[in-house]
């Protein structure tokens, strides 16, 4: 009986093991990456950076332009992970997936956290409001100025933070799940604005073809002490996956050269002005 109860744990610990993406101690996840040919990606179905088609398809600019990089590099197959934007960084460092393919904007905070690839785009931000604008909304500080104004932002999102430091009060924010909620709350009557990146918006807009709300085409962008608050997106890694970043670098920088990368914004609604450029993820964590 001992000798059964012995057997029994080990088979429970190995069990345990085997729902973790990340690597054993003897190889780092790219490694064991490029030895299953496959990889496990989170992201948050958000349009157009990342989510998944009526029939289940993984698609988005973000991850298409990882599979690109992941095929040179010889990782065949992606598997997606969906998750609320607010959970994706702690669903990476609890090993639920290898890195994250949702868009997301490159932050010093986030990158006390995680390590982010060099960028892939860059974009600003935008509003949607009812039809006719009946605030007169064309900014963030119109926002504070109106107490009555109510702001939707998606959790864990760049937004989120850049409302609150245009001083709008806590009181006029709500926080929402993605970004199909946030419309269907500002349908509603919940909220009077929504804000989130310009692509996103388009796309989401341009998906519901609602009659009755419109993006605001002269929105200001914010200033947030004293900077332009310009977004750059990044694919993400954990902290000790230094190796698999680096790889994955030098092929975006390929596909920067080659054109690969602007055929793939295009795709998803950017343009020629949100490519990155040669900013690097260095000079913006700084």
């Amino acid at each position: 009986m001992v000798v059964m109860i012995g057997l029994l744990a080990i088979g429970i610990m190995g069990c345990g093991k085997s729902e973790s993406t990340s690597a054993s101690p003897k190889q780092t996840t790219f490694q064991k990456a490029k030895k299953d040919k496959r990889v496990v990606v989170g992201f948050a179905n958000e349009k157009p950076y990342a989510y998944a088609t009526s029939d289940g398809k993984l698609t988005g600019e973000s991850v298409e332009v990882a599979r690109v990089i992941l095929k040179r590099l010889g990782i065949k197959e992606m598997d997606g992970v969906l998750t609320e934007f607010g959970s994706l960084i702690p669903g990476l460092k609890a090993d639920r997936f290898d890195m994250i393919t949702a868009g997301m904007f490159i932050t010093p905070e986030r990158a006390n956290e995680v390590d982010f690839a060099n960028p892939d785009y860059s974009i600003g931000e935008a509003i949607a409001v009812k039809k006719g604008n009946p605030y007169h909304i064309k900014s963030y500080e119109d926002i504070k100025n109106n107490s009555e104004v109510k702001v939707g932002v998606i959790a864990g999102t760049a937004e989120a933070n850049y409302v609150k430091e245009s001083g709008v009060n806590a009181s006029q924010i709500t926080v929402i799940s993605d970004n199909p909620s946030a419309l269907s709350a500002l349908q509603s009557g919940r909220v009077d604005v929504i804000t989130m990146t310009g692509p996103a918006l388009r796309s989401l807009l341009d998906t519901a073809k609602s009659n009755n709300v419109e993006k605001v085409k002269d929105f200001k962008q914010p200033v947030i002490n004293g900077k332009s608050v310009k977004g750059y997106g990044a694919t993400v890694f954990r902290k000790q996956d230094d190796d698999f970043r680096e790889a994955f670098n030098k092929e975006l920088e390929k596909m920067k050269k080659d054109g690969e990368l602007l055929k793939i914004l295009k795709k998803y609604g950017f343009t020629e002005n949100e490519l990155p450029g040669d900013v690097t993820t260095e000079q913006l964590i700084k």
